[in-house]
């Protein structure tokens, strides 16, 4: 099922690149993927990695996601969707924070794995490119310092146990190495 995930993604992402770059966007939810499959996540939670973006940034429909992989992976792709692209992103990102402060546990790991290689995405390309990188998001330095560190704050709160415990300390390193402290 993971393999039909990731044939599935690779297609629904096909054309799309990482913000500013030549990086085809599918290399982005393999690496959640892989995030989860080292924390030894189950298979559902891992293949909703895969497919963590595929509502949001594609064509796909929930309910593709549910004829081809299920209820409970539908579930936690809709929880890492957000629910209106037209929002703004403060109004966006605070929505993201708001739900995750009562995510169920699988759908908090998801999403700190995708917020983790984002800040490692970012980090990479800041060794490149300086502060050149912030031109690739909407969001000043700034709004993204506030984002990130409300996600430290949130993440802080709920990872009280293993896998969780290790992938938020994981998370804090690379926003501070981002962010400072």
């Amino acid at each position: 099922m993971l393999f039909k995930a990731i044939e599935f993604a690779t297609h629904a992402h096909s054309g799309q690149y990482r913000k500013g770059t030549k990086i085809p966007y599918i290399i982005h939810p393999l690496r959640v993927a892989k995030i989860l499959i080292e924390l030894d996540c189950a298979e559902p939670l891992v293949i909703a990695g895969v497919l963590h973006d595929t509502v949001e940034d594609t064509d796909t429909t929930l309910e593709d996601i549910r004829e081809n992989f299920g209820d409970e992976v539908a579930t936690l792709v809709q929880g890492m969707t957000e629910p209106d692209k037209q929002w703004s992103w403060e109004r966006r990102k605070a929505h993201t924070l708001t739900l995750l402060r009562d995510a169920p546990m699988d759908l908090l790991l998801i999403a700190c794995a995708d917020k983790l290689d984002n800040i490692r995405t970012i980090r990479e390309g800041y060794a490149k490119v300086g502060d050149a990188i912030w031109a690739r998001f909407k969001r000043s330095r700034e709004k993204q310092t506030w984002y990130y560190t409300a996600l430290t704050e949130v993440f802080a709160q709920r990872m009280e146990s293993e896998p969780g415990t290790t992938l938020f300390k994981t998370f804090v390193f690379e926003v501070q190495q981002v962010f400072g402290d």
